[in-house]
């Protein structure tokens, strides 16, 4: 199923439930109409043959709510045939009510609008002739509305009060509806939208991934070229001879293996967001060995903090990408305070949740806005801005979620959400 047809459903969903909740104070509205004929102006209707449209038509509503409060999906047919439920149980009380002469037939016309807004084009032209068909017939049949003789109520008087009436629901139901429907259709374009940005996203991220593996092949080979011109200077007897030239050369050796390992990150995450290098490990002994490699490769990492609250033998399966998410988030934060970042991890419901805190200055109004997408940066770098993107889109391809906001005491706070059942080994796999 596309997501033009996904949301077509869902929208026709919430327009059955108000069509629902209509038909609902519909009936309330028919039921108080038929106290004021019978009580105050002393018509004499047969209120079985009413009554038992009444009760039907209730079995109806309490019918679809049953079954539209569990099933989601809703087609142009079934909101079709609702439709003509509600033209019948019309004509049907019309019938016993004075037919054409009353005038609540003109409640036609509001069928007719519901119809040009929840159905399509053919649908809507069927109920057209349908309701002009019915008013046809209850011109010629019905069961006539007698006053009594000594009525302080009489036509045409009456007939023109129960008109404005008439027109005063019409346009009440009408504002109430139409505004409702609106409101759907607003959140389905809304939804719409946001699928298309998240496919210009992921287009963004596939052409990252096409650039990073160019540049991975162009960065191979000069890499290991470097790689094998250090091992031969370490075996060089002047080299052998100078601690401090073995340290450099040890020192720079250790550098170029940082570089492999970060364009073999970039490679994964302009991917996807599990690859061939994941692996299995207990959740918390995975954090605690992230911590101290991050310390080791950064400086001032020594400033991070880290304290987690995490079930013992919880078994996941994780791989380099996420590694690279949580490093870009300590990253940044590094930069924003270079003394102090705090890494918190603990599982929430069915959650694991890190949060990472710094005491810098925060976050501008306009990034927090626009969190998570591409080139939101408030460094000026050419380029820059990629890092919360990346860390945004391998989180949602987990099924997770990124959340960020300033302290009030001073910097930021940036919370990940990842749902375990991506990354809880169960049976041996993910």
């Amino acid at each position: 199923m596309n997501t033009n047809s996904t949301i077509s459903r869902q929208t026709g969903h919430k327009n059955m439930l108000h069509l629902i909740h209509l038909r609902w104070m519909a009936l309330l509205g028919q039921i108080l109409t038929l106290l004021i004929a019978t009580l105050v102006l002393g018509i004499s209707l047969p209120m079985l043959h009413i009554v038992t449209v009444l009760v039907l038509l209730t079995s109806f509503n309490i019918g679809s709510h049953l079954r539209w409060h569990e099933e989601q999906a809703v087609s142009n047919t079934e909101l079709f045939l609702a439709l003509l439920v509600d033209v019948a149980s019309l004509t049907a009380l019309l019938y016993f009510t004075g037919g054409i002469k009353n005038p609540f037939a003109f409640l036609y016309l509001l069928q007719v609008i519901l119809s040009a807004v929840l159905l399509r084009p053919a649908s809507t032209w069927s109920i057209v002739f349908i309701t002009t068909g019915c008013l046809g017939g209850l011109s010629v049949y019905h069961e006539p509305l007698i006053l009594p003789l000594n009525s302080e109520y009489q036509f045409p008087g009456l007939y023109e009060q129960g008109l404005l009436l008439c027109f005063a629901i019409n346009a009440a139901l009408l504002v109430f509806f139409i505004s409702r429907i609106s409101a759907n259709l607003r959140a389905g374009d809304a939804y719409l939208a946001s699928l298309q940005q998240r496919a210009v996203e992921e287009e963004h991220i596939v052409r990252m991934g096409l650039l990073a593996s160019g540049a991975a092949h162009e960065l191979g080979t000069p890499m290991a070229t470097m790689s094998v011109i250090l091992g031969d200077w370490k075996h060089l007897p002047e080299v052998k001879s100078n601690t401090e030239l073995q340290e450099d050369i040890a020192e720079l050796q250790t550098q170029l293996l940082r570089c492999k390992s970060i364009v073999s990150g970039i490679l994964m995450t302009a991917g996807e967001a599990r690859g061939e290098s994941s692996s299995s490990t207990q959740l918390e002994a995975y954090l605690n060995d992230l911590v101290d490699e991050w310390r080791e490769t950064r400086p001032n990492g020594g400033g991070l903090s880290f304290s987690c609250t995490l079930p013992e033998g919880l078994e996941i399966a994780f791989d380099s990408t996420i590694q690279q998410m949580i490093f870009n988030v300590l990253d940044n934060a590094l930069e924003a305070s270079p003394k102090s970042v705090e890494f918190t991890a603990q599982v929430e419901g069915d959650s694991l949740t890190l949060m990472v805190a710094d005491q810098g200055a925060g976050f501008k109004p306009e990034i927090l806005e626009n969190i998570g997408k591409p080139y939101n940066s408030s460094k000026g770098r050419p380029g820059g801005g990629l890092g919360m993107f990346l860390v945004m889109n391998v989180a949602r391809t987990l099924g997770g979620t990124v959340k960020a906001w300033n302290r009030e005491e001073g910097g930021a706070v940036v919370r990940i959400e990842i749902p375990l059942n991506s990354i809880v080994l169960e049976n041996g796999q993910a």
